[in-house]
């Protein structure tokens, strides 16, 4: 009984064990055919394009610099004493002529006085010497005077007229010294603070500023250019790649924080001179500054106008790349789909993009988004978008410049079967 028992627990597994095999022989088959499976096609990735057309394109030149005060004046004395009083306010607004500073007039107006009283005096003399030359010209002709004698009256009232003058010029210049105990404002602006207070003693001339003046508006932007690119410029104007866009040269300035000056200045003038250290010359232009934005010492951008290319290509910069060779490059979807690498000559930038002089056609749709997915050689399908001009930014587009949700499933074939087997389970 128990042998029969034995025979059966072996009978069973082994019938247990034929079956375990052909499990084993599904699953695997399973697999081999899932890997015999020849792979999705994949899509044409999607980019972003811009088409490109000839224009006429301001060519301009960034240079930093620094502003500066149109006018500045040092306030100092032209007459020594005690300041007696400041008669305006640091930091504000003051106008040419006014009063500044009071320097103790008290010795100045005595010395006036003295002067005028001076002068009276040899203005007295003058009647007398007048008369007596008369009477003697009357005497002469009798014979009752000697010929010295008339010419003694002659030099008197020309020494009493001279005495006058000199007393009228010693006048003027109390009078002079008097008004220079008040100090007066030598340009409009505004005044920075008093270096000296009331009771300080100051002399004529001296070497301390009491304070300094600056005209603010208009204000000056001084800059510097780089002596290779004006001879680049002055060569695209020959060859007449550039046209000049008047004498009047506009300038724009972008400040230090981002921002661009509401006011636009014009070029004032340009040295006459290359600086031999840095190879460069210094330029200067003037911009209206009605609301004191702008104060002297500020870094700025002045973005400078210098001609007109016509018939050129603008690339955004967003779409030019460069090559192992240090080339600038980017990718144009030609008309069959296919995508193109080109070598472009770059001249300079506008704005957000660059001012391409070769490389590019009429027509060329340029990818700006979407060029990670793209290669030379291969299949695209092009979006047409636009760009903002502020940003450099994609503004407008149809569709996403990235490769569809079939791509993806196309690469993994395997997530879906597993998904329908777990629906259907």
């Amino acid at each position: 009984m128990l042998g029969q028992s034995e025979k059966t627990v072996g009978i069973f597994r082994i019938q247990w064990g034929y079956a375990g095999l052909f499990a084993l022989s599904l699953v695997l088959g399973g697999c081999n055919s899932e890997q015999a499976k020849p792979p999705a096609a994949q899509t044409r990735p999607q980019v972003s394009v811009v088409t490109l057309h000839p224009q006429s394109v301001a060519v301009t030149a960034e240079l930093s610099g620094r502003t500066s005060a149109s006018l500045s004046a040092d306030v100092r004395p032209q007459v020594g004493g005690i300041i007696q009083s400041r008669l305006f306010e640091e930091g504000g607004e003051v106008q040419g002529g006014q009063a500044l500073y009071q320097i103790d007039p008290a010795s100045y107006q005595a010395t006036y006085d003295s002067a005028i009283a001076a002068q009276q005096k040899a203005e007295a003399a003058v009647p007398s010497a007048q008369a007596k030359l008369e009477r003697y010209q009357g005497l002469i002709k009798q014979n009752a005077i000697s010929k010295q004698d008339l010419d003694d009256a002659v030099a008197s009232l020309a020494q009493a007229n001279a005495d006058v003058a000199s007393a009228k010029a010693s006048t003027e210049t109390a009078r002079i010294n008097l008004a220079y105990t008040k100090i007066t404002a030598p340009i409009s602006g505004r005044i920075g603070k008093s270096s000296l207070t009331p009771g300080a003693l100051v002399t004529a001339s001296q070497d301390t500023a009491l304070a300094t003046i600056r005209t603010l508006d208009p204000i000056n932007v001084d800059v510097s250019q780089s002596s290779t690119n004006l001879l680049n410029l002055r060569q695209a104007i020959m060859d007449g790649r550039v046209k000049l866009s008047g004498t009047n040269v506009s300038v724009k300035l972008k400040l230090d924080n981002g921002t661009t000056f509401v006011h636009t200045g014009k070029m004032e003038f340009a040295e006459a001179n290359v600086d031999q250290t840095t190879g460069t010359f210094a330029l200067r232009a003037q911009f209206p500054n009605p609301d004191r934005l702008l104060l002297p010492g500020m870094y700025v951008r002045a973005v400078v106008e210098e001609g007109i290319a016509e018939n050129s290509f603008v690339v955004p910069q967003r779409a030019v790349t460069r090559n192992a060779k240090g080339e600038a490059t980017t990718l144009v979807v030609n008309a069959d789909g296919k995508v193109e690498e080109r070598v472009l000559g770059i001249r300079n930038t506008v704005g957000n993009n660059w001012l391409v002089e070769k490389g590019v056609n009429d027509g060329d749709r340029v990818i700006v988004e979407g060029s990670q997915f793209a290669r030379a050689g291969q299949s695209a399908t092009p979006v047409e978008v636009t760009i903002d001009d502020v940003t450099g930014e994609v503004k407008e587009q149809k569709q996403a410049a990235l490769p569809q949700p079939a791509l993806a499933d196309a690469a993994n074939p395997e997530q879906k079967p597993a998904s329908d087997a777990t629906a259907k389970n």
